[in-house]
């Protein structure tokens, strides 16, 4: 298993992440906007060029990720909601088991299901506050 740092941003994701870069270096592994996601044509036009997902490899360290945040799709970034610890797990039933025993009388936000990016993906606020995503990603064949 393995847990990383995905921040929440309200419009300035290629802003942060291209100076995150500049002091961690590296490259991109995942760079996804909003005009990518299939049947695009629901999402709000001031969306469409800000940063779906973004990848960041710190090393040993894990990966920092990112996504943009836009007002006109219902989010209302503030600071104390840009952060979930993000957990990638090496089964579909681990995926599971943390899911539905970390959000247990908490509050889930997307329910765990097969994505179309590829991840078997949820996320919710655990009880106490703490923001959560459980992925698994099958092994690429």
């Amino acid at each position: 298993m393995k847990a990383n740092h995905y921040l929440n941003f309200a419009g300035n994701t290629e802003e942060a992440f291209n100076f995150y870069k500049s002091v961690f270096g590296g490259e991109f592994t995942t760079l996804m906007r909003f005009k990518d996601i299939p049947g695009n044509d629901q999402t709000p036009a001031d969306a469409q060029n800000m940063i779906m997902h973004i990848a960041l490899p710190m090393g040993d360290a894990g990966v920092l990720m990112g996504t943009d945040a836009p007002k006109s799709m219902g989010f209302n970034v503030i600071e104390g909601n840009n952060h979930h610890i993000a957990i990638a797990v090496d089964s579909k039933a681990e995926a599971d088991k943390l899911f539905n025993g970390l959000s247990a009388g908490g509050k889930i936000e997307m329910p765990l299901a097969d994505q179309f990016w590829g991840s078997y993906y949820g996320s919710f606020k655990d009880k106490f506050g703490t923001q959560w995503m459980v992925s698994y990603d099958a092994p690429k064949s």
